[in-house]
């Protein structure tokens, strides 16, 4: 491909940008039309980004989910919202997702829950019930897993 000036100096910085930290194509594609390229050159310079491995959507999802995981106690639903938004594929969303552990995602809501079960304070048993399925469910996690912890929690 056959780049102007503006172009090879807009792709250094983009290869650059991707070079410290994973990227979505979508993005990367946005922030090429904020530097003043057009749809059509952004494309093309996204297109040799990804054909270099600057920019892998998969490779970015499950980066993403990782860090939203683990660092910010987000759900499933959450995590996917996110991603769709930013145009990811729900073959790569899904792979993603996949690599949570499960044990893992059950003892993060366990603990989220019974954190919260503290803080809050409530009137009576079901409003704290709601009150914490709200807070769960503002975290991305479903409603099934929610609700057995809740009533593991709420029996003892």
């Amino acid at each position: 491909m056959n780049f102007n000036q503006q172009q090879k100096e807009a792709y250094q910085k983009a290869a650059f940008l991707c070079s410290k930290s994973e990227k979505s194509s979508n993005k990367i594609k946005l922030k090429l039309i904020d530097w003043g390229l057009t749809e059509d050159e952004s494309i093309s310079i996204v297109e040799k980004l990804i054909e270099e491995k600057y920019i892998n959507d998969e490779r970015y999802a499950s980066s993403f989910v990782r860090d939203k995981f683990r660092f910010n106690k987000w759900g499933k639903i959450k995590i996917a919202y996110h991603l769709k938004a930013d145009r990811i594929s729900s073959n790569a969303i899904d792979k993603a997702l996949k690599e949570i552990d499960d044990s893992a995602y059950r003892n993060t809501l366990e603990k989220l829950l019974k954190e919260k079960t503290r803080k809050i304070k409530a009137v009576n048993q079901y409003d704290q019930k709601a009150k914490l399925f709200r807070f769960a469910q503002s975290r991305g996690f479903e409603s099934d897993h929610i609700f057995s912890i809740l009533d593991e929690i709420l029996k003892a």
